[in-house]
């Protein structure tokens, strides 16, 4: 009896170890086949089954913990069965916009937790993730894909335990990791194995809560620059009297940008308190003096340029908080600013963009794709050698999804080390519902080309919205611009991205079919996923370019707009780096960069670049033409490629700048802009 056990617990054992090495197998198979999610070898992005019926939840009033309760659910079925879509936020293309064009009948479910009935054989059960290291949520959500699981909170675990839920659970992580890094280095060692190595996702773990609308009221404006300067000129001390909101425990400061719309926000280089006389704080930002004082960071940034500042563009801004001592009667604060300030104060407290609360969005596509979910930062040495050992652990060209930490920084930085890998970056981090939109259909229409008007000496301009690389973006703002009423009255180049080819066809189908002759999609930096093409290695590089053709053949697009940056820095292409881009895509042309200047060239003879004059407002971008135009000797064409910043720039307002030019200029789109330059510099039409 003993040997036969032996023998018995012997089979078992190789079993379980058979159908592991199996499962791994095929998640990072050439042919994957994951519940109904199918992924072929030489597809970019993984297909999920048909969505043939929806349960619909609003989760806008509910927790974030309720919202990563049921955005883990919702990837655990459609894995298998595509039935459950979220409306998690406000979306700036309405609640309902896409839900009601990919034309999928759905119900409405009024309480989320009926779903949670409904839907609760597709879950083994739960992973608590450690609300004192938040870092556990991504672990947890890691675990959540491999287990078939959902992630909770500690409180939403214990009425999950009870009927009518009775989950069980599969791991409870309070306790079991110090930090964030300990935890990433755990989830490497042991999850990674169980993973795709197909894709890597990047979340930030938790976001900040969404502010009440009132939020602001009782904030008055103090101070405001009434220009939109850009050049530091008005900097200066400014001396403001805070005497008025005295009489409460705290005042509190805020700093905004005064115009939204172009990206030069308040510079604020040292702040001194006084009350009665006296200094109370006095610091300079971005150093440890001010961390006391810096109630709400929001969006803003700080570094050591010019000494060491803190600054907020268009709808970002930052608070500090001063607790005078009892009794002041006078309070004065002496701030050294410049660039386009709006300065206001309050002694009412107000909610804290830093109160953080877990989210779902990227996590049901994380979860169905068993991918493995981190937030490293770059810019730590500690945390950047955890992600180089990740990166270099995958394939030449793969995804990764989701943003990166350090805003700005954090996005250079990222690129350019993930680029050195060989992956290519995908913005996903505030897409919702993907495991539904990879799973809709759309009927794909390839743009004619629009013939170019005769070759004068003129000035050509075009104008080209950016962020297209950006999957979220195609989501949510470009939607959002593209049904702005002035579309299709002047040409546009809208960069997007060729891979909604995969992550949501019904997107893509929507631009395609919607088009105007006068709207132009373009493939978003660099191609077929953000990257910069210098820091990627050479002899992996036609793999990404062969895959840009490829999507882009299948999106019918024919010019690229790329970004190339080295050490956070724009560097130009290398003859290299163009010869791989006309051997192995060969556009009609590429618009480059994002400069403070336009210009055109041939590179290697062969292939026209125009590089992208960056502009966030109607006043900047015709200062920036007629300043590209002074010089114009009116005989021979001039081309001015105009890269518009689409978080403040809509097809209103490129209207307005069209009908501002005079009879010199031509607006084209620009297919018809890459013609007329290989014209005039005697190349072949492409």
């Amino acid at each position: 009896m003993v040997v036969r056990k032996l023998i018995q617990i012997c089979l078992a054992l190789v079993l379980i170890l058979s159908v592991t090495s199996v499962s791994a197998k095929n998640l990072n198979s050439n042919k994957v086949k994951n519940g109904n999610v199918t992924w072929p070898k030489n597809q970019a992005l993984p297909t999920f089954p048909k969505a043939k019926q929806l349960d619909v939840v609003d989760l806008r009033d509910r927790s974030g913990d309720e919202k990563l309760l049921l955005t883990t659910l919702q990837g655990n079925v459609n894995r298998e069965k595509n039935s459950i879509y979220l409306i998690e936020s406000n979306y700036e293309e309405g609640n309902y916009t896409w839900l009601n064009d990919i034309n999928v009948p759905y119900s409405m479910i009024d309480d989320p937790w009926d779903l949670v009935k409904k839907y609760k054989k597709y879950v083994s059960g739960m992973i608590i993730y450690d609300p004192d290291v938040e870092d556990t949520i991504n672990v947890a959500t890691t675990m959540a894909g491999i287990e078939n699981a959902v992630v909770v909170s500690p409180e939403l675990a214990e009425k999950l335990k009870q009927a009518p839920y009775d989950f069980k659970v599969i791991e409870d992580l309070r306790g079991k990791f110090e930090n964030g890094l300990e935890a990433y280095k755990w989830q490497f060692e042991h999850l990674w194995p169980k993973t795709t190595h197909r894709m890597l996702v990047g979340l930030n773990p938790s976001k900040s809560v969404e502010l009440p609308k009132d939020n602001w009221d009782d904030f008055e404006t103090i101070l405001e620059e009434k220009e939109q300067i850009r050049d530091s000129s008005n900097q200066d001390v400014y001396d403001l009297d805070l005497s008025n909101y005295l009489g409460e425990e705290d005042v509190y400061l805020r700093f905004q940008d005064a115009f939204t719309n172009d990206g030069w926000g308040p510079a604020v280089h040292e702040v001194t308190v006084r009350a009665d006389g006296e200094i109370i704080a006095q610091f300079v930002p971005g150093t440890s003096k001010e961390e006391p004082y810096l109630y709400d960071r929001n969006n803003s940034n700080s570094d050591d340029r010019f000494g060491g500042h803190r600054w907020a563009d268009n709808g970002n801004y930052f608070v500090y908080k001063f607790t005078p001592p009892a009794g002041t009667e006078d309070l004065q604060v002496s701030i050294d600013m410049w660039n386009q300030f709006k300065v206001s104060a309050s002694n009412v407290k107000p909610l804290s963009s830093e109160v953080k609360e877990p989210y779902g969005f990227l996590r049901d596509y994380a979860v169905a794709n068993k991918a493995m979910v981190f937030w490293l930062e770059t810019n730590v040495a500690e945390e950047k050698e955890l992600f180089e050992q990740i990166l270099s652990d995958v394939e030449p060209n793969t995804p990764y999804l989701g943003w990166f930490s350090n805003d700005v920084a954090g996005e250079f930085s990222s690129t350019e080390l993930a680029s050195e890998h060989s992956v290519y970056v995908l913005a996903a981090d505030w897409f919702n519902n993907l495991t539904v939109f990879s799973g809709t259909k759309g009927k794909m229409k390839k743009q004619a080309a629009l013939p170019a008007p005769k070759l004068e000496n003129k000035i050509y301009v075009t104008f080209t919205l950016g962020e297209g690389d950006n999957l979220q973006y195609n989501q949510h703002k470009l939607r959002q611009l593209w049904d702005d009423e002035a579309r299709g009255s002047v040409p546009i180049n809208w960069s997007t991205t060729p891979l909604l080819y995969d992550a949501a066809p019904a997107m893509l189908s929507f631009y395609q079919q919607s088009a105007t002759e006068n709207d132009l999609l373009v493939v978003g930096p660099s191609g077929a996923g953000y990257i910069y093409p210098t820091p990627w290695p050479d002899d992996t590089f036609p793999l990404f370019a062969k895959q840009t053709n490829r999507y882009m053949k299948l999106t019918g697009m024919d010019i690229i707009y790329a970004l190339n940056r080295v050490d956070e820095q724009n560097v130009p292409l290398s003859e290299s780096e163009v010869n791989d881009y006309v051997k192995y895509i060969n556009p009609k042309g590429i618009l480059y960069s994002w400069e403070n200047y336009t210009g055109t060239s041939i590179l290697n003879g062969k292939l026209p670049i125009s590089i992208l004059r960056g502009v966030g407002s109607v006043s900047e971008t015709k200062e920036a033409i007629a300043e590209a135009a002074a010089n114009w000797d009116g005989e021979s064409p001039l081309f001015l490629s105009m890269g518009m910043l689409s978080w403040s720039v809509t097809p209103s307002h490129i209207q307005e700048i069209v009908n501002s030019l005079g009879p010199e200029y031509e607006v084209v789109r620009g297919d018809q802009y890459f013609d007329l330059i290989r014209e005039a510099n005697g190349l072949p039409k492409n």
